[in-house]
């Protein structure tokens, strides 16, 4: 049957519009692509908003006991109270005492932490009776033989890693953004971190450590939240897991208060000596 001319006309113009509609199509998918976030932007955005979303408490104080076990199971527990300070444009002061049991009672660790920098970190030995500096080259060292490092008890910054998102994964029943942070600073004990990051309050749920080989070193996980000011929320557990050596040490978190007052002039070497 031969086409009529209204039959040519509607065919070529029904491949006209097909073809348009596809080339609209086309523009606006390459639109999209270029405008869509990499990876590394991405990663980025999220690690951002975790830290913004905890600006602003101003100063805390917490009881705390560090459980640490061998590789056998055997515990030792030690008693512990914290200090922290928010500093404005700047990385978090900490103050950490030990008083129980004797033969740690006294010791203390100041630690403050830097968005661009090396750390300033110190440690009080009272059987010394002397302030020790602790060197950027040596903070991957085991803080008072625990699983932490003294890089660990550093204020997060965003200036202190590069970022990637990885994904999203389901953990500790929520759903979460995988970010991998690889630390700037060449001292640093890690060759990079894997952070899970819930999607709901962006609170940290897990960290992965990969050490200089790019090996899986330890693994810290965040448990029992709790929130504060209906705002700021504190894991009440940390568990740090050295996949290596087999053994772990636990952070149990008690008495959180906040805004109590604390100023710079509770954050010096002299506090330290005062500390005993």
């Amino acid at each position: 049957m031969k086409c009529s001319t209204n039959c040519y006309q509607s065919t070529v113009s029904t491949s006209f519009a097909i073809g348009l509609s596809f080339s609209v199509l086309l523009i606006l998918v390459t639109a999209f692509s270029s405008n869509a976030a990499t990876p590394e932007e991405e990663g980025l955005t999220i690690s951002k908003e975790a830290k913004l979303r905890d600006l602003g408490w101003q100063d805390s104080s917490a009881n705390m006991l560090m459980k640490l076990r061998n590789k056998q199971g055997q515990e030792s527990v030690r008693e512990i109270s914290i200090k922290s300070l928010e500093v404005a444009n700047d990385g978090d002061k900490g103050l950490t005492i030990f008083n129980k049991p004797r033969d740690v009672k006294g010791t203390a660790f100041l630690s403050f932490s830097h968005t661009v920098g090396a750390d300033d970190q110190w440690l009080y030995l009272p059987a010394l009776k002397r302030v020790k500096r602790i060197s950027s080259r040596n903070k991957s060292g085991p803080f008072m033989g625990s699983e932490f490092s003294f890089e660990d008890l550093s204020s997060f910054e965003i200036p202190k890693y590069t970022y990637k998102y990885l994904g999203d994964e389901r953990i500790n029943d929520l759903n979460s953004f995988m970010v991998e942070q690889d630390p700037v600073d060449k001292n640093s004990g890690y060759t990079r971190r894997v952070v899970w990051i819930d999607k709901s309050e962006y609170r940290i749920q897990k960290i992965d450590f990969y050490d200089r080989k790019n090996s899986l070193l330890k693994t810290l996980t965040y448990t029992n939240y709790k929130q504060f000011l209906s705002k700021y929320w504190r894991a009440m557990t940390m568990s740090m897991i050295n996949h290596q050596n087999g053994k772990s040490t636990d952070l149990v978190w008690d008495n959180y208060k906040f805004r109590v007052g604390l100023s710079d002039k509770d954050f010096n070497k002299n506090s330290l000596k005062r500390a005993h």
